[in-house]
C-alpha cells in the first residue's frame, strides 16, 4: 500500500528516537491548497480506532481509512536539495500538483 525509502525510514526512526516516544507516523490527506489535497504526517503515540497499520521494514505507518484511496501506492522519500530537506511524496494516483507543490489532485 505505502512504502518508505531507506532514507525516509531512517529519518522517521531518527525523529521518533529524538522525540523520545511514539509508535510510528500517521499519513493522511486534508483538503487545502490550490489543487485540493495535501499530505499530513504526524507522530502516533496511540493508534486511532480504524487506523490501518502498515509495517515498512520495522517502521510503523498508520493510515486513516478515509485517506486510503488517496495514498494507495504512495512512496515516501526523504530528500535534500541544497540547504532544504524534507519528505517527498511520489503518488501514482496524482493527476496534477499546484505550482507551489503544496497540494495535489487525484
Amino acid at each position: 500500500m505505502i512504502t518508505l525509502t531507506t532514507k525516509a525510514n531512517n529519518k522517521v526512526r531518527q525523529q521518533i528516537q529524538k522525540r523520545g516516544k511514539g509508535l510510528g507516523i500517521r499519513i493522511g490527506v486534508k483538503t487545502t491548497g490550490c489543487s485540493g489535497l495535501a499530505y499530513v504526517l504526524e507522530f502516533v503515540d496511540a493508534p486511532i480506532e480504524g487506523d490501518i497499520k502498515v509495517d515498512c521494514d520495522g517502521c510503523d505507518l498508520f493510515v486513516d481509512p478515509k485517506s486510503c484511496v488517496y495514498v494507495q501506492g504512495l512512496e515516501i522519500d526523504f530528500v535534500r536539495n541544497g540547504l532544504n530537506e524534507g519528505f517527498e511524496f511520489n503518488n501514482p494516483n496524482e493527476r496534477d500538483r499546484c505550482g507551489c507543490g503544496e497540494s495535489f489532485r487525484v
